[in-house]
């Protein structure tokens, strides 16, 4: 297997018109869930990936598993919870906005990881183990998975890749920055946004940024840009990546770094230049902007391969 993550994914239900909540009566519901997400991304670039978390043993749990599975990702690990809930995620939508989120997540099924839940030989079979910042942010017990399967890859000579996916409605800044931190100086492959790092480093450039975590354990760094693109940097050289210019963007940036996350393991896998995993990143982030949904506008190889100018379309 190539990556193997895991991490809660929710049922997320998006209203059909803007405004408030009390006066929405309609919804339309999809899968969200950032480490799902990257397992997807990467499932459709060719890739095999796996991914486990808990869900509930209910219609939302079964759409959980059977939607992720329908994408090509291996689920064979994901546990049945028949005592919690799976988490749920409304959006609020004003117009040229990203939407609020409310979370219904506390107590769910997948906050309830636990390193008992761990499985080192599935993980064993991984060249990549993906992690994020979103699930040590969910419980202690969750915290303690995170550290569990970092040290099984760490035994086992299984790079380990984190996006640090701050997310401030589950912690404080001061609670994030420390257990980040320590995971991303833990990390072989760290992905940070420069506005993240600032948080969590108080570094505003991006050299900077990537300098500190090469002098930790990280044999790459990609800093987000945004719109521009990306900074990489391994022990030998550093590069910027132009960004790539989307007209279309649907108002909802929602899992555009995972797009990013799962195009810069691709490219790492298949040992481009760095420059190369740049482009197959910021691919995959922006066409993620061009589609409604968290994970529904990830491209499959050839879509990719034709947004960022590698191979001609053919249209009739």
């Amino acid at each position: 297997m190539d990556v193997l993550t895991f991490g809660e994914s929710m049922v997320v239900f998006s209203p059909n018109i803007n405004g408030p909540l009390r006066h929405v009566h309609s919804f339309s519901k999809s899968l969200g869930g950032a480490e799902s997400n990257v397992a997807t991304a990467l499932a459709k670039l060719n890739h095999s990936a796996g991914w486990f978390s808990k869900v509930s043993d209910d219609e939302f749990g079964r759409f959980v598993i059977s939607s992720i599975k329908a994408e090509g990702v291996d689920t064979s690990r994901v546990i049945i919870d028949k005592e919690r809930p799976t988490g749920l995620l409304f959006k609020e939508r004003y117009q040229r906005s990203n939407p609020n989120v409310y979370y219904y997540r506390k107590n769910s099924a997948a906050s309830s990881l636990s390193p008992e839940d761990i499985d080192e030989e599935y993980i064993k079979q991984a060249k990549i183990l993906h992690i994020t910042g979103i699930t040590p942010a969910l419980s202690e017990s969750c915290r303690r998975a995170v550290y569990r399967a970092i040290e099984i890859a760490k035994e086992n000579k299984i790079l380990v890749s984190f996006d640090p996916n701050i997310r401030l409605k589950l912690w404080t800044v001061d609670e994030a920055r420390k257990i980040l931190v320590d995971i991303a100086s833990k990390a072989d492959i760290v992905m940070p946004g420069l506005d993240e790092a600032e948080l969590l480093l108080g570094l505003t450039n991006k050299d900077d940024v990537a300098d500190f975590f090469l002098n930790k354990e990280a044999k790459i760094v990609a800093v987000k840009l945004g719109s521009e693109g990306c900074y990489i940097k391994d022990k030998k050289e550093g590069v910027k990546v132009a960004g790539y210019n989307v007209s279309d963007l649907i108002q909802d940036t929602a899992g555009a770094g995972d797009g990013f996350a799962a195009g810069f393991l691709a490219g790492y896998l298949e040992k481009l230049s760095l420059n190369e995993i740049g482009q197959y990143a910021n691919g995959v982030g922006a066409m993620a902007t061009l589609v409604q949904g968290d994970m529904e506008g990830y491209p499959y190889y050839d879509q990719l391969m034709e947004f960022i100018g590698k191979r001609q379309g053919v249209e009739r």
